[in-house]
C-alpha cells in the first residue's frame, strides 16, 4: 500500500465501528475484497483493520541511507527499543515487504516512529525508498515483533555495539536508556561501540554527538577504512577492554553483520561469558521440513509452466530447484519477499507446524513445505 495524500490527523478512524457486531456485518457485505479496500479509496490512513503509516519526514544523511519519520494509523501499539517492524509498498504494482528496526526511543511523545533505511544495490524495497519516499507517502506496517530487546529490568552497565546498519535498534536502546535517565528511572551506565567504513557512512553523527555529552554515556566509533576512529581496527577483545573494561560483568547487545556477529560470540564463548550476549540474528531452525522419503505430490508452478515431484524441501528450495527464480530476501519467514499465492493443495508451515489448504491464499514460500499436489501461482 503506496499512496501520497495530503496531512491526516493522526487518529484517523479511530472511532469507526466500535461495535464488533456491526464491523462483523459490514465485513460479510464487503466480501471478497474486506472493508478496507472499500475505506481506502476514501483515504488510505481510514482503516479498521490494517495498521498502516504516514511518512512526515524523510532525511538523507549519508550517501546510501534515507531516515524516515511515520505516523501510525490508530491500531498501533508501539514496540520494545530493539524489536522491527515490516514496511509494505507498491512497486510496479506488486505489494513488497521488508523488515527494519525503529531506531526511535520507545517513549518518543508524540508516538512516531523513526526508521533508517540503507540502500542495497540489489535492495528492491530499501532502493525505492531511498529514491522516492517522501512526506505524504502511505505504507503498509506490521506490529512490532522480535526477541532482541531491553530486559523489562534495565542492567546496571550496557555494552551496545553495531556496524553499519545495524546502529538503528541499538540507538533505539540508547535513546530508550536516556529518556529513562532523564525521568529519574534509570541511573545505569551505557556504552556504544559503533563501526563503520568512514565516517561520512554513519548516520545519525549530530544525535550521536549529543548523546555523547551525557554523564552516562560513551560513545566510540571505530572507521575500518581508516584511523581516524578512536579506535583501529576490527573488533577484539583489546577494543571492549578499552570502551567497556566492565563488559564481562555488563550485557551486551550486538547487531551487525554476520562477522562482527560471530567475533563477538567467539569471544563471548571463549571468556564463559555467553550468557551475557544478546544478538540480533533472524536464525529460527525449521524442524517442520520433511524427509524427502515420505514426500509425495506434484508441485506445480502454474505460471512458469513448471511441474517437479515434492522433494520435501521449502516451496523456495524447489522452485530454485526447478530452474525458478522467486524473489527473496531472509529465507526465514522473516521479510515476506517470497510470498506468493498458493492457488490449491495445502502446505505445512515449517516453524509452527501448522497446515493451511485454503485456496488462492498467499504463502511464504521459505517456510512453507507441501503436503501432498500443491500448485503455485508462480
Amino acid at each position: 500500500m503506496t499512496t501520497l495524500l495530503p496531512r491526516l490527523p493522526r487518529r484517523t478512524g479511530a472511532g469507526l465501528l466500535s461495535s464488533a457486531r456491526p464491523l462483523r456485518m459490514l465485513e460479510a457485505l464487503a466480501t471478497p475484497h474486506g472493508i478496507d479496500r472499500y475505506l481506502e479509496l476514501v483515504s488510505p490512513l481510514l482503516t479498521v483493520r490494517e495498521l498502516r503509516a504516514a511518512v512526515v519526514d524523510v532525511r538523507r544523511s549519508t550517501a546510501d541511507s534515507v531516515t524516515l519519520t511515520l505516523r501510525p494509523t490508530r491500531q498501533w501499539r508501539g514496540f520494545q527499543a530493539g524489536q522491527f517492524v515490516s514496511v509494505t509498498v507498491d512497486i510496479d504494482g506488486v505489494r513488497r515487504t521488508r523488515c527494519f528496526s525503529p531506531a526511535s526511543s520507545q517513549h518518543r511523545a508524540d508516538g512516531l516512529v523513526e526508521l533508517t533505511v540503507k540502500a542495497h544495490a540489489d535492495g528492491l524495497v530499501s532502493r525505492y525508498l531511498f529514491e522516492h519516499a517522501r512526506p505524504g507517502l502511505v505504507v503498509g506496517l506490521s506490529q512490532a515483533g522480535g526477541e532482541f530487546r531491553l530486559p523489562a529490568q534495565r542492567p546496571r552497565r550496557v555494552l551496545l555495539i553495531s556496524g553499519g546498519s545495524g546502529i538503528t535498534p541499538v540507538l533505539s536502546m540508547l535513546r530508550t536508556l536516556c529518556d529513562e535517565a532523564e525521568r529519574g528511572e534509570y541511573d545505569g551506565e551505557v556504552t556504544l561501540l559503533h563501526y563503520a567504513r568512514s565516517a561520512s557512512d554513519v548516520p545519525y553523527t549530530a544525535e550521536l554527538d549529543e548523546l555523547a555529552g551525557r554523564d552516562n554515556v560513551r560513545i566510540v566509533r571505530v572507521y575500518t577504512s581508516d584511523d581516524s576512529g578512536e579506535l583501529t581496527g576490527r573488533l577484539d577483545e583489546s577494543h571492549l577492554a578499552a570502551v567497556a573494561p566492565w563488559f564481562a560483568e555488563g550485557e551486551t547487545f550486538v547487531c551487525g553483520p554476520a562477522s562482527l556477529h560471530d567475533a563477538v560470540r567467539e569471544l563471548y564463548e571463549t571468556r564463559g561469558i555467553a550468557e551475557r550476549l544478546h544478538v540480533e540474528e533472524f536464525r529460527p531452525s525449521l524442524p517442520g521440513i520433511a524427509d524427502p522419503g515420505t514426500a509425495t505430490g506434484t508441485v506445480t508452478f502454474a505460471r512458469s509452466d513448471v511441474r517437479a515431484a515434492n522433494s520435501g524441501a521449502t516451496l523456495l528450495e524447489q522452485a530454485e530447484a526447478a530452474g525458478l527464480r522467486p524473489e527473496h530476501g531472509c529465507r526465514m519467514g522473516i521479510c515476506f519477499s517470497c510470498t506468493q499465492v498458493r492457488t490449491s493443495g495445502c502446505t505445512r508451515d515449517v516453524r509452527s507446524g501448522e497446515t493451511n489448504s485454503d485456496p488462492d491464499t498467499e504463502i511464504q514460500l521459505c517456510v512453507s513445505v507441501p503436503v501432498g499436489d500443491v500448485e503455485l501461482a508462480l
